[in-house]
């Protein structure tokens, strides 16, 4: 196939990989990467900046698409911490299931997680949208600022405890809300944007069967009055 290029990375050390993706792909009229053998390793195409589809064949380890901009890769198989972590642009994809901290401070782009994310799935993030097919852990959305999150199975404890303006929608059970975090009705805006994330992943619900979970802005100014009762 023109513009397709493959690596074994039992074969190939993934320092050569990285360094191919960022620096010589486009310049060598690539736009398909395939990486086989993932086998575990850490920050796999991290880093990267050129609009390349990547797709990795096994699990990986840590940062995966770690602050990518504009590829868009998926995974065949499960994706450990961090992955997207930091991420601005582009996309990526989760075949299976993430640990920790899925999406974390990402700025922009599209993070898709099919299975479930363990705890603290899009902690601190900043303007990226996160869609989770399954279930989410603990402290998810953990003082989110920005961006959206679609959770299309249950949510553990502490579901957006100290959010900013980032957005939440839960389809199912949630075991408890985090500080300010509340429930608000859902407008039109939000069925359109639930219907929109879900369909750019891939996922078929309907938008009416989620909850919005947002700020109720209590922690914005410090109230010395509430005794640090949040």
């Amino acid at each position: 196939m023109e513009g397709l290029k493959q690596f074994d990375l039992a074969v190939t050390p993934l320092r050569e990989v990285n360094r191919f993706l960022h620096l010589e792909a486009q310049g060598a009229g690539v736009r398909h990467v395939k990486i086989f053998n993932a086998d575990g390793a850490h920050s796999i195409a991290a880093g990267c900046h050129a609009p390349l589809d990547i797709e990795v064949d096994g699990h990986a380890g840590y940062y995966l698409g770690g602050m990518n901009m504009q590829a868009n890769i998926t995974v065949h198989g499960n994706a450990g911490p961090g992955v997207g972590e930091n991420m601005m642009s582009g996309s990526i994809r989760v075949a299976g299931f993430a640990s920790t901290a899925a999406g974390a401070s990402a700025h922009g782009g599209l993070l898709v997680i099919h299975g479930d994310a363990a705890l603290r799935c899009g902690i601190s993030l900043k303007g990226g949208d996160i869609v989770v097919g399954g279930n989410v852990g603990g402290f998810s959305a953990f003082m989110a600022q920005a961006g959206r999150i679609v959770i299309c199975g249950d949510a553990g404890d502490a579901l957006g405890d100290s959010l900013y303006e980032a957005v939440i929608y839960v389809r199912g059970q949630v075991r408890s809300l985090g500080a300010d975090a509340r429930y608000e009705p859902m407008g039109d805006a939000d069925f359109a944007a639930v219907q929109q994330l879900l369909a750019a992943s891939g996922l078929n619900h309907s938008p009416r069967e989620f909850r919005r979970v947002a700020s109720a802005k209590t922690l914005y100014h410090w109230n010395a009055d509430a005794n640090q009762e949040y």
